[in-house]
């Protein structure tokens, strides 16, 4: 309790004490701008920490629970295999639903390769199945051995080596996103760092004849813990008003799943940039006292 009440003595400061640090200057500027800027990249971290962490809960979603049967056949053979293949799925455990895919549908999954007037008839194109799995999804092997007595030229992808690197990659960029504000609040506290100790440095003779006539070093470093705390936490409200609006910028989720869409906030996670300012603050708070008391007792 003894250690809260001085804390919070530390932030609220003394009006006489505040006249150690001048109220302006390099160093008083350069916080302001350190914290604004880390700010500003770390909502930017943050809204793609989110962003990789929702993308990758899609993808798992949505192909986890599909698969797809490929059949290739002469013409004469393909309305035969895709009913027997339909029969098979339709009596196998873990199978939800399964249709044969239309024209259209498999034109629109080649239209980015090959252009919107790609004509099916010109080309060997496999039919396509759509399986819709339940919960607890059907035995893939057992399932594949059945596809392959029924109809040779069924082959089924249960979109396991597509799903996997898909979700891994983005759980690997949710990774490196909270690295990146891991990084940004260590140097956020350096550059802090730096500054009370340029600002005390500055500050030498000031101090020195503080100490002369009965100053405590409580006294002193109070001034700039409150100093620098305060300007870190303003500095970083600027920055993170800022790189909240720029978010809105942003172009939104896309239906499609693209992406380098939906970067940016959804719902109440809105309401997260706004504890960057406070953890600036902390850091600030704790970097600059740190760094006070550790530069007044080398110069005693």
């Amino acid at each position: 309790m003894g250690k809260l009440t001085g804390i919070i003595e530390d932030i609220r400061g003394d009006r006489k004490s505040d006249r150690v640090v001048p109220p302006s200057g390099f160093t008083t500027r350069l916080t302001a701008f350190t914290a604004a800027a880390m700010a500003f990249l770390a909502v930017f971290a943050l809204a793609l920490s989110l962003a990789a962490g929702r993308l990758a809960d899609r993808w798992d979603a949505e192909l986890a629970r599909t698969s797809t049967v490929r059949i290739s056949a002469p013409e004469g053979q393909m309305a035969a295999q895709s009913e027997a293949v339909l029969n098979v799925l339709r009596t196998t455990p873990g199978v939800e639903t399964a249709r044969v895919m239309s024209d259209e549908e498999q034109r629109k999954l080649l239209e980015p390769w090959f252009g919107p007037d790609l004509s099916l008839d010109s080309l060997p194109i496999p039919r396509l199945i759509e399986v819709i799995e339940t919960g607890v999804g059907p035995d893939v092997e057992g399932l594949r051995l059945r596809l392959s007595a029924e109809a040779p030229g069924a082959v089924l992808d249960d979109h396991t080596r597509w799903r996997r690197p898909l979700v891994t990659a983005a759980s690997r960029l949710r990774l490196m996103a909270l690295l990146a504000i891991a990084l940004i609040a260590t140097s956020t506290a350096a550059m802090i760092t730096l500054a009370a100790q340029s600002a005390l440095a500055a500050n030498g003779q000031v101090i020195q004849v503080l100490r002369l006539i009965g100053a405590r070093d409580v006294f002193i470093a109070r001034a700039f813990v409150r100093r620098f705390t305060i300007r870190s936490f303003f500095g970083a409200c600027v920055g993170t008003g800022a790189a909240m609006l720029a978010t809105l910028l942003l172009p939104p989720a896309a239906e499609e799943g693209a992406f380098l869409t939906g970067l940016g906030f959804q719902d109440f996670d809105w309401l997260l940039p706004l504890a960057i300012p406070v953890l600036v603050g902390i850091v600030a708070f704790w970097a600059t006292r740190m760094a006070a008391f550790r530069t007044l007792a080398r110069s005693m």
